[in-house]
């Protein structure tokens, strides 16, 4: 009875979750990207060069100040898993773009990951590292609807 009643608050928590990361993500479709910074939506691919997992990434860039974004991620792997986490970016003007550094703590999902990477008004690309993993990411403006 109480492993039911864990499993079902697991699984609230989970949907809800993707729940409100796609209904921002829509939401977000009906503002074009911005040529000034890198706010908005981006979609693209992360491969991890540790184990060789892979899977379809989609991100929603939000401003905080000057220099930092909150990046909030909807991750895909195994044609069925999904995860939903929110990492800190510190972002620098840099040539055509942006450089930028930041974390995400994802706790009992491999600890503290921290990410490097540069971003234009069409890409980004961002190399990662944790405890147990390393890869990259890149993503691109998704086409408006």
């Amino acid at each position: 009875m109480n492993r039911n009643i864990w499993l079902g608050t697991v699984l609230t928590v989970l949907l809800c979750g993707c729940s409100s990361f796609n209904r921002d993500w829509k939401r977000a479709a009906g503002s074009p990207p911005s040529q000034n910074n890198p706010e908005g939506r981006w979609e693209g691919k992360w491969v991890s060069e540790g184990n060789g997992h892979h899977g379809g990434l989609r991100c929603l860039m939000s401003r905080e100040d000057d220099s930092h974004y909150k990046a909030r991620f909807r991750a895909t792997w195994g044609g069925i898993f999904r995860f939903n986490y929110t990492a800190q970016f510190q972002m620098q003007p840099h040539d055509i773009g942006w450089e930028f550094d930041g974390e995400a703590n994802l706790g009992k999902l491999g600890g503290v990951y921290y990410y490097e990477g540069r971003a234009t008004t069409t890409n980004m690309v961002s190399t990662y590292r944790s405890k147990y993993d390393r890869g990259t990411f890149e993503l691109k403006r998704p086409q408006t609807p």
